[in-house]
């Protein structure tokens, strides 16, 4: 199976990387060509646009940053439309809105072309491991095709209907993530400051009924003040935006959620927004001082 891959970012260069491991034919662009280069020395192919990958391969995957990103590489010169027609799939998994989702299957659908939107949970680790939980809306058809790809990806895959189910189910999952990592920061916080062991509060954490990977997984780097970014803050502050924004269209009332992104936001002003999200816990400490 010959896939097309848009976008080598944290995520997407380790989601190509395991095609790759797993006997797909990969051919892949970005935006910057050099972060190709790795791909390329394990068998990938390379497109300078990612109409050259449209016309190459019957199913293209994109992995991008953002909303702006994924219209950019749909609608701008040489990009996706130019080249998608009756016979090719797209299968867009970054995180977006579910506007977004609904533009852009309208514009392939309008070409002739199928189109899944699939985000998926999950951040760097899980994309080396294969281990992503990916949700799929969108042509039944096409996410049935994609199967083989998607188990490569990941752990399992959850198909949600219409377009647009996709993204709001990626953005509920991740308001969720940001509210509890929020919380997760204070009590660190609170422990350190109260003449508590921070790894004791782990260790008790774990035993209990919060215990979580995301606990285990980032407690002990936080303690330590270090955040290597396996899923960027400024991304996580992106998608409690655009989550909140999913809570003003359905009158829901999302006050954690609020503050929770605020908290991202002061990170982002401390100029940490490269850095991990559990980054946020320094907007914590900041606010004390």
């Amino acid at each position: 199976m010959e896939v097309g891959f848009l976008g080598l970012g944290i995520m997407g260069k380790a989601m190509s990387m395991n095609l790759l491991k797993n006997g797909f034919k990969v051919t892949v662009w970005n935006r910057t060509l050099s972060k190709c280069d790795e791909l390329v020395e394990h068998g990938a192919s390379v497109c300078e646009t990612p109409a050259e990958v449209i016309k190459k391969c019957k199913y293209t995957i994109a992995m991008l940053s953002d909303p702006s990103a994924a219209l950019s590489v749909v609608f701008d010169k040489d990009g996706v439309l130019e080249q998608i027609c009756e016979g090719k799939g797209y299968i867009d998994m970054s995180t977006v809105d579910a506007e977004t989702s609904v533009k852009i299957n309208e514009a392939i659908t309008g070409k002739g072309g199928r189109f899944v939107e699939g985000p998926v949970s999950g951040s760097k680790k899980p994309a080396e491991d294969g281990q992503l939980i990916i949700l799929a809306a969108g042509d039944k058809a096409l996410f049935e095709e994609s199967i083989p790809a998607f188990d490569v990806l990941g752990k399992k895959s959850f198909f949600l209907g219409q377009v647009g189910n996709g993204a709001k189910m990626k953005l509920i999952v991740n308001m969720i993530m940001g509210s509890m990592m929020n919380a997760f920061s204070e009590g660190l916080v609170l422990a350190d400051k109260s003449g508590l062991s921070s790894n004791t509060l782990l260790d008790i954490l774990d035993l209990g009924a919060m215990t979580n990977p995301m606990f285990k997984g980032k407690g002990p780097s936080m303690n330590k003040s270090s955040y290597p970014p396996a899923f960027p803050l400024k991304h996580q502050q992106k998608d409690m935006r655009l989550a909140l924004a999913l809570g003003d269209e359905n009158a829901v009332s999302m006050p954690v959620a609020a503050a929770a992104n605020e908290a991202f936001k002061k990170a982002r002003s401390l100029g940490l927004g490269d850095l991990d999200f559990s980054a946020v816990i320094e907007a914590i400490k900041f606010s004390r001082e």
